[in-house]
């Protein structure tokens, strides 16, 4: 008597070949899309490191990036994979934060999790554009910049909540990369077992000096976000570049520049370690 073997057959077969295939297709866009932002991060870093050795340099942030990359050779090429990876990392952010792949689930930090996914699309798409405008020769759109949303809030009704509202959540997202730092938990999601253990505790390392770095920055961020609510003052309100740029204006401010920039160069390299190593979750 035959045997019925439930969950087999080609039709089902096809189908886990369609699944592993969208997977492989996803992974690989998710890793250009991290190389991307390591690039865009690299340059941010080496800038400002540059600066505080008195080679030139400046402080600037993820848009003057992309312009100070349009002024090197081959620069439409390298442009245009940017724009390409950049795209990518935004894709992969909207799959993290609609269909889930790494189960943060629906409570309510999983929920918050997502959301920040889903921004974080949205702000690589407008990177990506900013990198498609300068291929095609239209040079980046600059928005308002921080100064300006700021004073676009504090016009609102409450708007000084509104701004230590945002400045809190930036804080918090500071916090974040403090705690990752910390704990280096970020290590479960990269396969790093075909290093060596020499290789892999300095690529742990870098890791955490880099969000150690990243999430300094965000605090500065913070701080002056929330000054400028204090103050109902949007000129206090600073963005990447302007922080950066205070930082280096302080007592020691070259030694401090450096090190946070040496920082985020460091921060480049874990993103190249997720381009290689991370492991994916397939939708």
């Amino acid at each position: 008597m035959a045997t019925l073997r439930m969950g087999h057959g080609p039709g089902l077969e096809r189908l886990e070949q369609a699944g592993h295939t969208v997977g492989g297709w996803v992974a690989r866009y998710a890793r250009f899309g991290y190389a991307a932002r390591g690039v865009v991060y690299a340059t941010i870093g080496v800038l400002a490191v540059k600066l505080a050795l008195g080679y030139g340099g400046k402080t600037t942030d993820t848009q003057g990036a992309l312009v100070t990359l349009a002024q090197q050779p081959f620069s439409i090429v390298l442009l245009s994979l940017l724009a390409a990876g950049l795209v990518a990392f935004a894709a992969w952010r909207f799959v993290q934060a609609i269909l889930d792949p790494e189960q943060k689930g629906r409570d309510g930090k999983g929920i918050l999790t997502r959301v920040s996914y889903f921004i974080s699309g949205g702000m690589h798409v407008a990177l990506a554009l900013s990198a498609a405008h300068l291929v095609t020769g239209a040079g980046v759109q600059r928005g308002r910049g921080t100064q300006g949303w700021t004073a676009e809030l504090l016009s609102k009704p409450f708007g000084a909540a509104l701004v230590a509202l945002v400045g809190a959540g930036v804080l918090a997202f500071a916090l974040v990369q403090f705690r990752n730092a910390y704990t280096a938990k970020f290590r479960e999601k990269l396969s790093l077992e075909r290093l060596t253990p020499a290789h892999r505790q300095w690529a742990l390392r870098v890791s955490r000096f880099g969000l150690a770095a990243r999430g300094a920055v965000f605090t500065l961020i913070s701080g002056f976000l929330l000054l400028a609510a204090l103050t109902a003052n949007p000129r206090e309100a600073k963005g990447l570049d302007e922080s950066l740029a205070v930082l280096a204006e302080q007592p020691f401010g070259a030694v401090l520049l450096g090190i946070v920039a040496l920082g985020l160069v460091a921060y480049a390299a874990y993103l190249f370690l997720q381009a290689r190593y991370r492991r994916i979750a397939a939708p």
